[in-house]
């Protein structure tokens, strides 16, 4: 008789403003727990100094972009700050059903595409302490030009008011703490998330894409 229980990994959405400090605190997941996976996106934007294609996005034109589209490739896809990105569904159906937990890096519309697709996935956002906070945050930085981050700004409280559809909400103010608060609701899900069978698996499979 074959087991009734299937075992896959769990989805984890991460959003947060630009400037909120998302990369760096995935970056800190990844490094404290061993079977978090970081599901690498499409995008049409340039790469920024230090970016590795294939690792930290696969950089695409967007004649390739749009094919994919087109192909039903991406289980998300959105328009950023003028630049498109999408998320590979067959990649994370691979690693979900070799049981790794996977983090989607994205913004609240993907999030939304990705809670229709796969309902019992858990959604995080992450928000600076305050607005003046992430003003400072994108001025250092030192990559942005005054008028776009006035515009990231504008973004940033467009893409705060919906901090509601999420399903955490942590406060970056100092890093360690947003990242222990992190790894202690990743582990509370995993303890406490339903159990799904095979019908289930199969239901999710279809809806992600077989790889």
């Amino acid at each position: 008789m074959s087991n009734s229980r299937a075992t896959h990994g769990s989805l984890f959405v991460i959003a947060a403003p630009s400037g909120g400090g998302k990369t760096s605190l995935v970056n800190g997941l990844l490094k404290h727990d061993s079977n978090l996976v970081l599901s690498v996106s499409d995008t049409t934007r340039a790469a920024r100094p230090g970016e590795v294609d294939g690792q930290h996005y696969h950089f695409v034109s967007e004649t390739e972009y749009a094919q994919r589209v087109s192909n039903g490739d991406f289980l998300e896809h959105a328009r950023v700050f003028d630049h498109l990105y999408g998320t590979n569904r067959h990649s994370v159906a691979l690693q979900l059903k070799q049981n790794r937990d996977v983090i989607l890096e994205i913004d609240w519309q993907g999030a939304r595409q990705v809670r229709s697709a796969f309902p019992d996935c858990c959604l995080i956002f992450i928000i600076p302490p305050s607005l003046e906070v992430l003003r400072k945050r994108l001025t250092r930085r030192g990559q942005d030009s005054a008028d776009v981050i006035q515009r990231r700004m504008q973004d940033a409280r467009a893409e705060i008011s919906h901090w509601a559809e999420f399903d955490h909400l942590v406060v970056n103010e100092d890093f360690d703490t947003a990242l222990e608060e992190l790894l202690a609701i990743i582990n509370d899900y995993r303890e406490h998330r339903p159990h799904k069978t095979n019908k289930d698996y199969q239901l999710l499979a279809q809806r992600l894409g077989r790889s």
